[in-house]
């Protein structure tokens, strides 16, 4: 199985002109199915963090606070729903789940249980898990990535062309990561089951996963409702469109980050950016979250804009403009 996106497609796309906007969240003159809500990220959700955000018009929040029992959790629950607004999930972040040290990934795995537990005592319904990274080798640029793989156990045969053994050990580490990673979360299906609370795997430019189909083929390898994809629309700019991710993941994704990301003028790596100023083609973002039927949360990451300049530019985004 081999990815056919190529860099060349993804600024053919972004310069294109050939959908139309209309008021009212309708792009090309249809209107939306779907409906999708708005959050910001907060760290310890008190009433006096939470009024201006809601105040600036968000509908709600994901906190960083993930290491907490689920008593603290529920205060912060008691405090959302005082405001108006609702923590929708738990930022929990990185993992070691592909460690040789086995009390390190004992330890990534407790520390998801507790965000799982503080989840559902939040009244959150997903927690973000970045499973692991690998990095210290030779790995092709973002945007030579070409790569093969075996659609029974996700291993890669190829990540560039004509490329010999030099991406070996990348492709070593790769694997080991994917395997691992898939053993740890299979051990937490069950928490999140129990919990109520779907385990939403991320990237964060960990070096692993890193195309729409492979990234797309873990996800669907769990084959189980309590295991989805949080998709960060700016993460993955500089390897293919957001909207081909959206599209290979359909309705495996749980949740979405807002980010931006401005491509350099060749098309090779560039810098995070404020939202609408980047490289995203944010209409087709929208027509594509439309097309795979998600109706969730959008919640932006990072960015210098104010709380209500960044509720602006997403209202837009949400009405496909």
């Amino acid at each position: 199985m081999s990815d056919e996106l190529t860099r060349r497609t993804f600024l053919k796309a972004s310069m294109a002109a050939g959908v139309g906007l209309a008021a009212g969240g309708q792009v090309g003159g249809a209107e939306f199915k779907t409906t999708l809500k708005k959050a910001v990220i907060i760290g310890q959700p008190t009433e006096e963090a939470l009024k201006p955000i809601k105040d600036a018009g968000f509908d709600g929040v994901e906190t960083t606070a993930a290491d907490v029992a689920p008593d603290a959790a529920a205060k912060g629950r008691e405090a959302a729903e005082k405001v108006g607004v609702r923590i929708n999930s738990v930022l929990r972040g990185w993992m070691e789940f592909n460690s040789t040290d086995p009390a390190k990934v004992e330890a990534s795995i407790k520390s998801t249980e507790t965000a799982l537990r503080a989840a559902k005592a939040y009244g959150a319904d997903a927690v973000l898990l970045v499973p692991c990274r690998i990095g210290g080798m030779p790995m092709p640029d973002a945007w030579a990535f070409d790569i093969a793989f075996d659609a029974k156990t996700g291993h890669l045969e190829r990540v560039a062309k004509d490329a010999g053994d030099k991406y070996k050990a990348y492709i070593e580490a790769h694997d080991q990561a994917t395997d691992t990673s898939r053993e740890a979360v299979r051990k937490l299906i069950p928490v999140a089951e129990e919990t109520g609370v779907v385990i939403a795997l991320e990237n964060v430019w960990n070096n692993l996963w890193v195309t729409p189909a492979t990234f797309a083929h873990l996800v669907a390898s769990f084959d189980s409702p309590w295991v989805k994809a949080y998709f960060d629309i700016g993460n993955h700019v500089k390897y293919a469109p957001p909207e081909a991710f959206i599209r290979a993941m359909g309705p495996r994704i749980a949740k979405c980050h807002v980010k931006d990301f401005k491509l350099n003028a060749d098309g090779h790596g560039g810098n995070f950016c404020n939202i609408r100023d980047g490289s995203v083609n944010w209409p087709v973002v929208r027509k594509a979250l439309d097309e795979v039927g998600y109706s969730g949360w959008m919640t932006i990451e990072g960015g210098s804009c104010s709380l209500q300049e960044h509720s602006k530019r997403l209202d837009l985004i949400i009405a496909g403009r």
